[in-house]
């Protein structure tokens, strides 16, 4: 769905260069609701409607959606602005019901995602159609499940098939409600280039506050389409009213994320100055690789000095005044602390790699 803006359609019936954007509540909570939200949006280019009906909450007693009830509600609204509607399905039961309802577009859930189980019955239920399918990532940042998720509705001949990054659970969200770890969605794409790649930023943001910057963010590398919570009256929303826009601010941050798309093509002297930045990036990541190179080669000294006088390779309290250190010195030139954390336990992990195998050349290794 990439490409310079003409007043053709790509197979997904999205004008060709345009953002693919699915905005709604994130619940259909009655008829009046869903109607005064489409006729809200009519006045914005958005791909499809959305609203759950069926919603997943962690523990009972949470308002967990309107149920087979909503989609007659949602589908309604969406009919009445011209726009396919879309829903979360978690069961090939909703998959069944919401096809039936003239449901247009089907995404499944990041808790769904992590199971493949439901994953393959869900596949055999869609086995064949025709109707969009867009799969959220797992909750955990875990890229074989979302993967796998993908290619079990692939081998089920699911053709008009997309992926949704909604960030990750986890300990490190920093800001946010889930941490991004955009790298995972970049990995996802070059594995699987042909898929179009949706960014919920209501779910990442968590506060309505901050879904701007996450828009931009996924502009910037080229998202095909954005997924964002909208709804009449945040405040009133029965599920998520926290990172819910009101009307008026989606049709602004949508104005302006359609100024600030990147174009396709660049200048022959934008060109060059990039192609030079390009070379200059290829040298400092040959660097990076001997740097690590020779950390590595030091790792292995100092096993083999630990294992003849017998201490443990493992020392805690080094391991955290190190990582300490590296995130104190990181953030001092502009590093986040947390992209520090996660660098260092990389480098950490083939660390005591290379020490065990040193360890054990001679006999059994020590811990690391």
């Amino acid at each position: 769905m990439s490409g310079i803006a003409t007043g053709q359609l790509d197979r997904w019936g999205v004008p060709i260069g345009r953002l693919a954007i699915i905005a709604g509540p994130c619940s259909a909570e009655s008829p009046v609701q869903m109607q005064q939200v489409a006729q809200a949006l009519a006045r914005a280019d958005i791909w499809a409607l959305r609203a759950g009906v069926w919603k997943p909450r962690s523990r009972p007693g949470a308002f967990e959606g309107a149920g087979a009830e909503g989609l007659r509600w949602l589908v309604d609204a969406a009919r009445a602005i011209g726009r396919p509607a879309a829903t979360e399905v978690a069961t090939p039961a909703h998959a069944e019901a919401a096809l039936q309802a003239g449901i247009g577009v089907l995404w499944i859930g990041a808790r769904t995602t992590a199971n493949p189980f439901m994953m393959a019955e869900l596949a055999h239920a869609l086995r064949g159609v025709e109707t969009p399918v867009l799969v959220k990532n797992p909750v955990s940042p875990d890229l074989p499940l979302w993967l796998g998720a993908l290619e079990r509705l692939q081998a089920a001949g699911v053709q008009r098939l997309g992926a949704v990054h909604r960030g990750f659970s986890g300990e490190h969200a920093g800001p946010y409600r889930n941490a991004p770890l955009w790298r995972i969605p970049i990995e996802l794409r070059r594995r699987m280039p042909t898929i179009p790649m949706w960014c919920d930023p209501s779910h990442i943001a968590g506060d309505a506050a901050r879904v701007e910057e996450i828009c931009r963010i996924a502009v910037e590398l080229l998202f095909e389409g954005l997924m964002i919570e909208v709804h009449p009256n945040p405040p009133s929303a029965l599920s998520d009213a926290n990172q819910q826009l009101a009307p008026a601010q989606f049709l602004a941050l949508v104005a302006d994320l359609e100024k600030r798309r990147p174009r396709a093509e660049a200048s022959s002297e934008c060109e060059r100055r990039l192609s030079e930045l390009r070379h200059d990036l290829e040298d400092t990541d040959r660097q990076l690789v001997r740097i690590l190179a020779a950390r590595m080669q030091l790792a292995r000294c100092i096993a083999r000095i630990q294992k003849s006088h017998g201490w443990a390779m493992f020392q805690p309290d080094r391991w955290q005044a190190t990582l300490e250190r590296l995130q104190a010195e990181g953030t001092a030139v502009g590093l986040d602390p947390d992209f520090m954390a996660d660098l260092y336990r990389l480098v950490h992990e083939e660390t005591l790699r290379q020490k065990s195998e040193e360890a054990a050349r001679d006999g059994e290794g020590g811990e690391e």
